[in-house]
Order: C-alpha cells, then sequence, then structure tokens
C-alpha cells in the first residue's frame, strides 16, 4: 500500500509541473513571451496556435496601438494587406480571466462570435471588456510573463489616423515554444 501511495504521490506531483504553452511574439521593437491557458480558452488557445502552425503570423503589424489602452495586430501585413482568416470562434470570455494588463485577448467586430486572427495586449486594466451578465466580452486567453516594457515600448509609438503607427510595428514572426523533455 505505500507503494501504491508514493506511485500515486510521484505521479500526482509530475503532472503538477506540466505547464502551459508559451508563445514568443518576436517584434521589431523586441520580445514578449506570453503564457498561454489552454484551459480556461480552450477553443480561442487552439485557434490561436492555429495561426502560428499556419503562418506564424510572419511578418503581420501592430495596426492599432493606443496607449493607456492597447496594441492590436496579427491581421494585416506592413503594405496593409488584410490576410486570410480561419473560420470564425467561440466567444469564450465568460472563462473567469479578465482584461488585465499584459493579458492577451481576442480582437473582435461587434458581433460577439467574431473572432478570428486578430488579438490584442492590454496596456492598462480594461475589465470594462469583459463580459458582464448578458453582454459578451473580450476572450483573454494567456498573459505575458517577460517583455511586458517591449508591450509599454510599442503602446508610446507615434501613432497617425485610426490609431495606426506612423512607423510600423512588425511581428516578425510568432513561435511556440517548446517544452523542455526530462
Amino acid at each position: 500500500m505505500k507503494y501504491i501511495t508514493a506511485l500515486i504521490l510521484l505521479l500526482s506531483s509530475h503532472l503538477a509541473l506540466a505547464t502551459n504553452p508559451s508563445i514568443v511574439i518576436d517584434t521589431n521593437q523586441g520580445q514578449i513571451t506570453v503564457e498561454l491557458y489552454p484551459e480556461k480558452a480552450p477553443k480561442t488557445v487552439a485557434n490561436f496556435l492555429a495561426y502560428i502552425k499556419r503562418d506564424g503570423f510572419n511578418k503581420t503589424t501592430f495596426h492599432r496601438v493606443i496607449n493607456g489602452f492597447m496594441i492590436q495586430g496579427g491581421g494585416f501585413l506592413v503594405s496593409g494587406q488584410r490576410l486570410d482568416t480561419l473560420k470564425a470562434i467561440e466567444n469564450e470570455s465568460r472563462n473567469g480571466l479578465s482584461n488585465e494588463r499584459g493579458t492577451i485577448a481576442m480582437a473582435r467586430t461587434g458581433a460577439p462570435h467574431s473572432a478570428s486572427r486578430q488579438f490584442f495586449i492590454n496596456h492598462k486594466d480594461n475589465q470594462f471588456l469583459d463580459a458582464q451578465s448578458n453582454n459578451w466580452g473580450y476572450a483573454v486567453f494567456g498573459k505575458v510573463t517577460t517583455g511586458l516594457d517591449v508591450v509599454d515600448k510599442i503602446a508610446k509609438v507615434k501613432t497617425a489616423a485610426q490609431d495606426k503607427p506612423i512607423e510600423p510595428v512588425i511581428i516578425n514572426r510568432i513561435t511556440l515554444v517548446e517544452a523542455a523533455t526530462e
């Protein structure tokens, strides 16, 4: 019985060490590492990872930057060309996660289930973007673990009409960080 208990404890402690996936957003302003939360937003994380596998968000831009609010990107090339999208996903904004500083969430239109490839990183706490009673919010699916200084740097770039940066903020690529094997 002692051996069975020890084995159960060993296995459960190993499972507790399992980590959430992380991604690196490599930009022309620096790198941002984000931990994703698939247990809280499984469809959103799967969708985001599908885009990473598909094209890595290569050479897309943060096309909308509002200091003190958020930085939004992933949907346009530097040329302004809108990129093709996969099917829109179900809104998972009622997952208990809040649009706090440093969280990553899905951008969408006014239609609640319209998110596809564009995302944003909250530059400050934006709880008004959370789901409330009968209103859908913006689905948070991860949080910046390193590179919040890069988010701050991007948030402070000079912008023109429609909050578009005057000098492009380029997402070189987004990659999935491979978990270390023992």
